[in-house]
């Protein structure tokens, strides 16, 4: 693995743990063991980390989301792998961390923004389409407002005033707010399948699914 990546990944890990706001440059020179100006060898700053950790990330998101959603045999079992995946990579983040880069890191913010608006949006649109050419999700559902109401909800949990830390963990409400969705746009074909997937993946240690 090449030195960039490394500080990428270990800058990355602290960032999901502890936040952005409270990371310094020393902190990850030191986590890695390398010296400061080794760092800025390879970034300019914190805000130029902060970018470059989110471009690295959303991008191999991108490429885990895709290639699972391969891997779906109709768009309710793929709508629910996309979701595993994220959940599995959010399970440990600091639910600061967002409201952190939203406030303080424009340059990574408009990452995250354009990574919603083009490929999370997108992807949402399409599976909907499929699912209502399908006869799987309810043909009358507004395609627009559902995929935007399926990222507020996703960004929902993330909020710390809307869920508290101690009310339960964010993957947990990451869970039901995903089913309750799902179970929203569903014909009665759409809802047997559905059932059965329930059924196969709940005692199915290995899944986070359920």
């Amino acid at each position: 693995m090449e030195l960039k990546e490394r500080i990428l990944l270990k800058a990355e890990a602290l960032f999901w743990k502890f936040g952005t706001r409270s990371i310094t440059m020393d902190d990850i020179s030191r986590d890695i063991g390398i010296s400061k100006k080794t760092l800025y060898q390879h970034f300019t700053d914190k805000d130029d980390i902060v970018y470059q950790v989110m471009l690295y990330r959303l991008d191999k998101n991108r490429e885990n989301v895709s290639c699972k959603m391969a891997t779906a045999h109709n768009p309710i079992e793929e709508i629910l792998l996309a979701s595993e995946i994220m959940r599995e990579h959010l399970a440990e983040m600091n639910p600061t961390l967002w409201f952190d880069v939203q406030r303080h890191y424009p340059r990574a913010w408009e990452v995250c923004t354009e990574f919603k608006e083009k490929f999370v949006l997108e992807s949402i649109r399409a599976n909907l389409k499929k699912g209502i050419e399908q006869a799987l999700y309810r043909p009358e559902i507004d395609v627009e407002i559902m995929a935007r109401l399926r990222v507020e909800l996703i960004r929902m949990a993330f909020d710390t005033e809307v869920f508290p830390r101690g009310l339960t963990a964010m993957v947990e409400v990451q869970i039901q707010l995903l089913h309750h969705f799902v179970r929203g746009i569903l014909t009665e074909k759409g809802l047997l399948i559905y059932n059965q997937y329930v059924k196969e993946h709940q005692n199915d240690p290995a899944s986070t699914t359920l």
